[in-house]
């Protein structure tokens, strides 16, 4: 029970517990907690990536039952330059360095470890100048409100996320700077346990997105990328029809990233191989239906006594067998 700042403070802090996984916990908690504390956070590399997905289809439409059908397309994200001035207004430095700290690492890539498969084609940039030229230049104007519209439809967006207070701290960067470009930014935020369920009958889960766009971290379980990067396949929509099992939760799809990945599946030479992989990573990015926002390392709380082999591809218990408390 509890939460992740109770969880890590029972660790770090009063030493009542060896070892808590999973520390989404602002930096500076963990620093506080760590100064004169019995315990620390322990930072280790992996794949894990936060990050925005803008939804390519109608979550207000129902269509033979379903909402955010493959059927529909999103009134507003189907413009692309509603698109790419959301990527201009999420403040990926602030969240790095007002929330995350060493936890988490702003990025352009949805794909960043290891090391070979990183693309080094893309760039991130906060700029909501840029973001008010693109909305005014495609036709979105201002109303008496502030908020922009066109063709009788206003920017309104509902933004959804579990709770938890990194990432409604990150919803609010978000939304303050929507409110500079003319967007209103409704957010939302859901219980972990309700959020990340399987149930059918639950309206709320990240696999039926019924919003506009939300935020999670999509865990990178190894460090060969073609399980991870297979979640944006075609065949992964997830849908009605496969119970909201699919992985491909924004239902963006591409020909060429399905091209690409049936490449990767039977390319032998590495080289060649890494390539198919940065180019799928790119066509994400360049969609602007994928944002990411940091790369996060795995964050544990151990107690200072405790030495655990831990692996950023594997689950924390891993090696347990050969964890010991120094004398």
């Amino acid at each position: 029970g509890g939460d992740a700042v109770s969880a890590a403070r029972a660790v770090i802090q009063t030493g009542e517990f060896d070892y808590a996984w999973n520390m989404q916990v602002e930096d500076e908690i963990l620093l506080r907690l760590e100064k004169g504390g019995k315990g620390r956070a322990e930072i280790v590399s992996g794949g894990n990536i936060e990050h925005i997905q803008v939804n390519s289809t109608d979550p207000w439409t129902e269509i033979d039952g379903e909402r955010s059908s493959v059927k529909s397309r999103h009134a507003l994200f189907s413009d692309p330059a509603v698109r790419e001035a959301m990527n201009l207004l999420v403040d990926r430095k602030s969240v790095q360095d007002h929330i995350y700290g060493r936890t988490g690492v702003a990025t352009a890539n949805f794909l960043n470890n290891p090391e070979r498969f990183r693309s080094r084609n893309t760039r991130f940039e906060f700029n909501v100048d840029k973001a008010n030229q693109l909305l005014e230049a495609a036709g979105w104007k201002r109303g008496a409100d502030g908020v922009r519209a066109k063709d009788g439809r206003k920017l309104k967006i509902v933004f959804q996320t579990s709770i938890n207070a990194p990432r409604q701290k990150t919803q609010a960067i978000i939304k303050q700077a929507c409110q500079k470009a003319g967007i209103e930014l409704e957010l939302k935020a859901v219980t972990a346990s309700v959020y990340f369920s399987s149930d059918v009958a639950n309206p709320d889960t990240y696999t039926k997105f019924y919003c506009d766009m939300q935020m999670y971290t999509t865990t990178m379980t190894q460090p060969d990328p073609q399980v991870f990067m297979e979640q944006f396949t075609s065949a992964e929509v997830s849908s009605k029809q496969n119970k909201w099992q699919g992985r491909n939760i924004s239902r963006w799809r591409s020909d060429e990233y399905d091209k690409a990945f049936r490449a990767a599946e039977s390319e032998l030479d590495p080289v060649k191989r890494a390539a198919l992989f940065i180019r799928m990573n790119d066509l994400v990015i360049e969609s602007r239906h994928i944002i990411p926002v940091v790369f996060r390392p795995r964050v544990s709380a151990q107690a200072g006594k405790l030495r655990a082999t831990l692996s950023g591809w594997d689950n924390d218990l891993w090696l347990l067998r050969d964890w010991y408390r120094e004398a």
